[in-house]
């Protein structure tokens, strides 16, 4: 068993344009004197890292990891969930996707692809250079607007759709392989692994690729009343990173799942800081520990409600609560009645 690192956070939601937050030497203090250990970067704004200059050189990798360490930090991972979104999309999203790739790409979807294809590359040479050994990011998705089967989907579109999700992500896949590192995808709503069943299929699809691991986030299985915690049980050993982010659900007469249409504050399932939703965190922690999870617990703030500095502060202190120092020795080895071969044999009533 492994005890697990942390308190991280990922920085996506709360880098802005304001102070102490548009800078990495203030984002970094920042979490620092919160009491946060690590820091889990995304990779589209060039103020907190160039992806391209950390793939292509060590030397701008090692000052990067050096300048986040004096502040007392870790880099935990590496993310690229836009980019990864990049990889596929169906042309019913292209124009609401276009935003998340530079302005030079948009409109023209080809040319976009290859754009995030590149990213995803550089992604893997940058964590290589950094040492991580895991990437977080979305799969995107081909099929994500198929997912209710009405109308009744064309025989065979799902097998063709998850075929070409694989041939897009093989070469990553293959890329982050070379580089020593894990790619973990968030199982998430909007992409095509949006949960087990969907993970499986890929997986097929890319011949059990070694590299096609699992970031670890309950609260989207909380909005599609999946088990999480049988989950940990069926996925333990491709899980290779973990959100700590909380969710609840509260169906009415009115709406579930799908959320009609409403604002996330009005939705049955809405996102929540930790400790505020349902999720059972104490059972997941124990679960993570127990199959030998070796990443960060990494918060990551969404919430409705909640104000997000609030989260941040109780989130360290949430996640510090829930790490269990894992024991080195069993309970009962006080009790230990020694044994051999010989001594065995006479318990059992074995003779020669």
């Amino acid at each position: 068993m492994t005890t697990i690192k942390g308190p991280a956070v990922f920085l996506a939601q709360f880098i802005n344009d304001e102070a102490p937050f548009n800078t990495l030497e203030g984002i970094c203090q920042w979490a620092a004197d919160l009491g946060f250990k690590g820091i889990q970067v995304p990779t589209t704004d060039s103020r907190f890292i160039d992806l391209k200059q950390a793939a292509e050189s060590v030397t701008y990798a090692e000052e990067l990891k050096g300048k986040v360490a004096s502040f007392g930090l870790e880099i935990t991972e590496l993310s690229t969930h836009l980019q990864g979104q990049l990889v596929a999309v169906n042309p019913a999203y292209d124009l609401a996707f276009d935003a998340f790739a530079p302005e030079a790409y948009r409109n023209n979807p080809k040319a976009r692809t290859e754009w995030a294809v590149q990213q995803m590359k550089y992604a893997a040479q940058a964590s290589k250079n950094l040492g991580l050994n895991a990437h977080a990011t979305f799969s995107g998705s081909l099929l994500w607007h198929m997912f209710h089967p009405w109308p009744q989907r064309p025989e065979g579109l799902v097998e063709a759709g998850f075929t070409e999700l694989a041939k897009r992500w093989l070469p990553i896949l293959n890329e982050f392989d070379a580089n020593g590192v894990d790619v973990c995808y968030e199982i998430h709503p909007g992409e095509d692994l949006f949960d087990g069943e969907t993970y499986e299929m890929f997986l097929e699809k890319v011949n059990n690729h070694p590299r096609a691991c699992l970031l670890y986030d309950p609260s989207h299985f909380v909005l599609q009343q999946l088990d999480y915690i049988q989950y940990i049980d069926f996925y333990h050993e491709r899980i290779k990173a973990f959100h700590v982010k909380d969710a609840e659900f509260n169906p009415t007469g009115k709406q579930g799942t799908f959320g009609g249409y409403q604002s996330w504050a009005n939705r049955a399932g809405r996102y929540r800081s930790p400790g505020d939703g349902q999720v059972d965190f104490k059972t997941i922690f124990s679960k993570l520990s127990q199959y030998d999870f070796k990443g960060w617990a990494v918060m990551e703030w969404e919430c409705c409600i909640k104000d997000s500095n609030t989260g941040a502060k109780e989130g360290v202190e949430f996640i510090k609560n829930h790490i269990i120092p894992v024991t080195a020795r069993a309970f009962d080895d006080f009790a230990a009645s020694g044994g051999n071969d010989d001594f065995n044999n006479t318990i059992l009533g074995i003779t020669n």
